[in-house]
């Protein structure tokens, strides 16, 4: 059953909604980008990796967000591949197959640049272990860098991208007001035997595992920040025990883009409304 939510409009944003009410904002077109909701387990339940934006950052600064980041040319590249392949992801989020081959490239390649996490392995049936070593952070920092690519990094040593570890889970486009518009494919994924999510980026101030009930809780309680993309995410995936639950119920999910309206309350202050 689909419900309603609403999110007051940050200080900051308050001139460009009132532009774009009026009529007089030019609306940006939003670029393709990816992000990736990696899931733990641990006694008491499921945990998800968030990072907290840099305040340098032109977009979400100062938020909590899961890894991602816009599509690089880099991501159209022939990629090694094992699991559902374009034209399944296609269908999925109702995008071109190229697109849908930039995208979970881009989820991949964002996953590995920001929390140091490589969803890969040598063949169909197994997946990469702890890749946290000199060697494997220099190949990580070469991709950040554009000195390679994902493609070529994976080729070079015999691996192929396992797109089967991945579920769609949402698609959200950013609203109509914003100077920088994305429409982001969110994935989720459980974080692979072996391997440990690290603070590698230079675009976050701190990272965290916590459960989606206490991120929730902190954003009620204002003690986080985080986008209606974000908590929404976070308390849709609330009723699941395990990564592997949520995994598998990612399989079932209808990924219609969502992309919050704005309405002028009786006050005259303004808020985001999305239905999901």
């Amino acid at each position: 059953m689909a419900s309603t939510f609403e999110f007051p409009v940050p200080a900051e944003w308050d001139e460009r909604v009132r532009r774009y009410l009026d009529g007089s904002l030019e609306i940006v077109p939003a670029q393709p980008a990816a992000t990736v909701v990696l899931l733990r387990d641990t006694p008491s339940g499921p945990q998800a990796y968030l990072v907290k934006r840099a305040a340098s950052m032109a977009f979400a600064a100062g938020r909590y967000a899961f890894p991602g980041g816009r599509v690089d040319p880099g991501d159209a590249l022939p990629t090694p591949w094992a699991g559902p392949n374009a034209e399944a992801w296609a269908e999925r989020f109702g995008v071109a197959p190229e697109q849908a081959h930039a995208l979970v490239c881009s989820a991949v390649r964002e996953t590995f640049e920001e929390a140091g996490v490589l969803l890969a392995g040598p063949d169909r049936s197994r997946v990469l272990g702890d890749v946290s070593g000199t060697a494997w952070e220099d190949e990580r920092h070469r991709i950040e860098t554009r000195r390679t690519t994902l493609a070529d990094a994976l080729a070079s040593r015999g691996l192929l991208l396992r797109a089967d570890l991945l579920g769609g889970w949402s698609r959200w486009v950013t609203p109509e007001f914003e100077s920088r518009r994305y429409d982001t494919a969110f994935f989720v994924a459980a974080l692979p035997e072996g391997q440990s999510a690290r603070d590698v980026s230079g675009e976050t101030e701190t990272t965290a595992w916590t459960s989606p009930a206490q991120a929730v809780a902190d954003y009620e309680q204002g003690t986080v920040l985080m986008l209606p993309p974000t908590v929404t995410t976070l308390r849709q995936l609330l009723p699941y025990a395990t990564a592997a639950e949520a995994v598998a119920a990612s399989r079932k999910r209808a990924l219609e883009a969502v992309q919050a309206g704005v309405r002028l309350r009786e006050d005259g202050s303004a808020a985001l409304v999305w239905t999901v």
